[in-house]
C-alpha cells in the first residue's frame, strides 16, 4: 500500500495543509486571518531556524565515515578503537576558524578538523586543526586571539592591524603564523589536507601503563594547497568551494580517507625532554618521536540534512574513553570545559541527546529535565541510593589519568625545557621543511597581508617578528614591503602611508 503520508503537506503535528500558496483571508482581497495556523507556523519556525552560530569554526560541513584500525597498538593503549581489527563508525566536520558561516571558504585561515567516534565505551570526541601547532599555550589568551582574528568593533571589518598587533606582541604564536603565512594557509580542498589533534594526550594500555601521545591524519590523496592568487580568484567564484568539493566527491563515490599515525612519548621522558611536550605551540620533531601507522578514516556517505547532522553536530575534548586521558596541556585542559559549555549555550542542555551527537552505547545518567529533554529518566533520580540506581564501576575506566603535580597556587608560564623559545621551531620550519619556493611564497604572502592596513608601531614590530624567526626571510619580506610601498604610492611619506613612512624613518 502506498504511504499517502508522504504525498501531501503537514504541519509539524502531522495535520494535513489546505494549501501550500494561499493564506486565509476575508475574501479574496481582504486581510489575513491569525487563525491560519499554517501560516502563523511557518512564519514563527522561520523566524527561529538560525541557531547561534560556533564562535570560532561557524564555517564548515562535513561528513561520515568509519575508522578502520590498521596496525596494532594495543601494548599503548587499551581504548577499543584501536584495538586489532577494531572498525569505528564516526563523523568528521572541517570548517574555517574565523569565518562567519556565510565567509569564503578559500580566506587564509586555519582549518578546522574535528571528529567524533562511536565507540562500544561511548562517544571519543578530537578536535584539531589542519596544522600541528597553536597561536596561543595558556587559555587566558585564547580569548583575546579569537576577537583579533574576527571584526573591529567600530566598523565591523575585518582588521590585518590588529591581527598583527597581537601576534606581535605575542611572539608565542610564531611558529603557527609561519605555517599559517606558507603553503597550509589554504589547502585546495579539506580532502588534500591533514589533520593534527596539535595537543599531547595520555593513552594507558591493559596493564595500566602510562604513555603521552599525539596523533597526526595523513591526507591519503596527498597535501595540495591554493597560492594565495588561486585563493583569492576561487573566493570570488565560489564561496563554497571546499563544501562543495566534498559533498560532490563523496557523491560520486571518491571517498577521501587519511592514515592516522601517533608518536609515542614514554612516560618517563617528558620532564627531560628538550622542549615542553605540553606546549600546544611546538611539536615533537619526528627524528625523536617517529610516526607510527594506527589505521584508516575514510568518508562515505554525505549528510541528508546538513543542519540536524552537521550544523548541530557537538565536539568536546572531554568526551575521553578508557584508554585515553588528557594532559598537563594547559590549552587542552581548558578546553575540556569550554567546548561543552558553548554547546550547552548554542544547542541546549540536551544537546547529547540530538542524534548525531548521542552515543551507541546504552546511557545511564543522573542528567534530568531541561528544554527538549528527549531521553526518558526513571526514579531514583540521586546518587547514592539503595534502589537499585546505576552505580559508578571504577573497573571499567581502571587507572585514573594521572601525573604528579606540586607546588604554590600561582599565575606563571610554562616552564622551559633545554631549547625551549618562541622563534626556534618555526625558523626550523622556514629553514629546513621549506624548499626555495615555498619561501618565496611566504614571503610574498606575508608582504601582501602586512601591505592591507598595517599601521605603526605594528608594522616595524612585524619586521622584527620575522627577522627573529629568520633573518634572511625577515630582512625579504621588509624589501618586499618597501618596494610594493613604492610602487603603489611614490609619495607616501609626504601623504602619510604607514608603511612607506615606517621604513623612510627607520632609514
Amino acid at each position: 500500500m502506498t504511504d499517502l503520508k508522504s504525498s501531501f503537506t503537514t504541519t509539524d503535528a502531522g495535520i494535513p495543509v489546505e494549501s501550500d500558496e494561499h493564506s486565509l483571508t476575508v475574501g479574496p482581497g481582504g486581510p489575513i486571518l491569525l487563525q491560519d495556523s499554517y501560516l502563523i507556523e511557518q512564519m514563527a519556525q522561520f523566524n527561529r531556524e538560525r541557531i547561534p552560530e560556533r564562535q570560532p569554526h561557524a564555517k564548515g560541513s562535513g561528513a561520515f565515515g568509519r575508522f578502520e584500525v590498521t596496525n596494532d597498538v594495543s601494548a599503548y593503549t587499551k581504548a577499543s578503537l584501536f584495538q586489532p581489527g577494531q572498525t569505528t563508525e564516526m563523523v568528521a566536520r572541517f570548517s574555517t576558524v574565523a569565518g562567519e558561516r556565510g565567509s569564503p571558504d578559500t580566506w587564509r585561515d586555519p582549518r578546522g578538523f574535528a571528529l567524533k567516534f562511536y565507540t562500544a565505551d561511548g562517544n571519543y570526541d578530537m578536535v584539531g586543526n589542519n596544522t600541528p601547532v597553536f597561536f596561543v599555550k595558556d587559555p587566558m589568551k585564547f580569548q583575546h586571539f579569537i576577537r583579533s582574528q574576527k571584526r573591529r568593533a567600530d566598523s565591523n571589518l575585518r582588521d590585518h592591524d590588529m591581527q598583527w598587533d597581537f601576534w606581535t606582541l605575542s611572539p608565542e604564536s610564531a611558529h603557527q603564523v609561519t605555517w599559517l603565512m606558507g603553503d597550509r594557509g589554504i589547502p585546495r580542498t579539506w580532502r588534500h589536507m591533514n589533520g593534527y589533534t596539535s595537543h599531547t594526550y595520555m593513552w594507558i594500555n591493559e596493564a595500566s601503563e602510562e604513555f603521552w601521545v599525539k596523533y597526526t591524519f595523513k591526507t591519503d590523496q596527498g597535501p595540495e594547497f591554493f597560492t594565495q592568487h588561486e585563493a583569492d580568484q576561487m573566493a570570488a567564484a565560489d564561496t563554497d568551494y571546499h563544501m562543495r568539493d566534498l559533498f560532490e566527491h563523496i557523491r560520486d563515490g571518491d571517498y577521501p580517507s587519511w592514515t592516522l599515525y601517533v608518536q609515542i612519548m614514554p612516560f618517563g621522558d617528558a620532564p627531560g625532554y628538550r622542549f615542553n611536550p605540553f606546549d600546544l605551540t611546538k611539536v615533537w620533531p619526528h627524528g625523536d618521536y617517529p610516526l607510527i601507522e594506527v589505521g584508516r578514516m575514510t568518508l562515505d556517505r554525505n549528510p541528508t540534512d546538513n543542519h540536524t547532522e552537521i550544523e548541530q553536530l557537538a565536539f568536546q575534548p572531554n568526551n575521553l574513553i578508557p584508554g585515553v586521558g588528557p594532559s598537563p596541556d594547559r590549552m587542552l585542559l581548558a578546553r575540556l570545559f569550554s567546548y561543552a559549555d558553548a554547546h550547552r549555550h548554542r544547542l541546549g542542555a540536551n544537546y547529547q541527546q540530538i542524534p548525531v551527537n548521542a552515543p551507541i552505547c546504552p546511557v545511564h545518567s543522573y542528567s534530568k529535565d531541561g528544554a527538549m529533554r528527549m531521553q526518558k529518566v526513571a526514579d531514583p533520580v540521586y546518587a547514592p541510593n539503595s534502589k537499585g540506581g546505576p552505580a559508578a564501576d571504577v573497573t571499567r575506566f581502571g587507572t585514573v589519568p594521572s601525573w604528579h603535580a606540586d607546588g604554590e597556587i600561582t599565575r606563571s608560564a610554562y616552564v622551559d625545557h633545554a631549547e625551549d623559545d618562541d622563534w626556534g621551531q618555526a625558523g626550523t620550519l622556514v629553514r629546513e621543511v621549506m624548499d626555495d619556493a615555498a619561501r618565496e611564497r611566504l614571503v610574498d604572502n606575508v608582504v601582501g597581508h602586512l601591505l592591507n592596513g598595517v599601521t605603526e608601531p605594528v608594522l616595524e614590530r612585524a619586521f622584527e617578528y620575522w627577522r627573529n624567526i629568520d633573518k634572511g626571510i625577515g630582512e625579504r619580506i621588509e624589501a618586499g614591503v618597501r618596494a610594493k610601498a613604492d610602487e603603489k604610492d611614490p609619495k607616501a611619506e609626504e601623504q602619510g602611508n604607514p608603511a612607506r613612512t615606517a621604513m623612510q624613518a627607520k632609514a
